[in-house]
């Protein structure tokens, strides 16, 4: 299964470990496709450098040890969302046919999309990892 996550499920992995969207990322790389588009890295990089600026050198180990495969954003795309920041995140989803988007952002939750299952990380883990 490609699963991409979000730019919040990264951070708070990084903030908090052993929580519930660390547990699912870590999960996430062990037992399906992670997929991350330039521009959740990006933003990842931003967050950490405005509110959480420690933490820059841990987001670097972070992304060293995880194992994704990295794809661009396309500009464009079909699925329009209120947020114009996560259309890039949306737009590389879709395009490269992601099956889950982990995310705890609501402009994404509130998508209603048959293409792309679109859920927290705590739903995802009741359905597809922790048990």
């Amino acid at each position: 299964m490609r699963v991409m996550v979000d730019t919040n499920v990264i951070i708070s992995s990084l903030l908090k470990e052993g929580s519930i969207p660390d547990i699912v990322l870590m999960e996430i790389c062990d037992d399906h496709e992670l997929i991350l588009c330039d521009y959740i890295i990006y933003e990842c990089y931003e967050v950490a450098k405005k509110r959480f600026p420690q933490k820059v050198q841990l987001l670097d180990k972070l992304f060293a040890n995880l194992r994704y495969e990295l794809v661009s954003a396309p500009e464009n795309g079909e699925v329009k969302i209120r947020d114009n920041k996560d259309q890039p995140i949306i737009n590389a989803a879709l395009a490269y046919k992601v099956d889950v988007l982990v995310t705890g952002d609501k402009h994404f939750l509130e998508l209603d999309t048959e293409i792309l299952k679109i859920c927290t990380p705590a739903v995802y883990g009741d359905l597809f990892t922790l048990k």
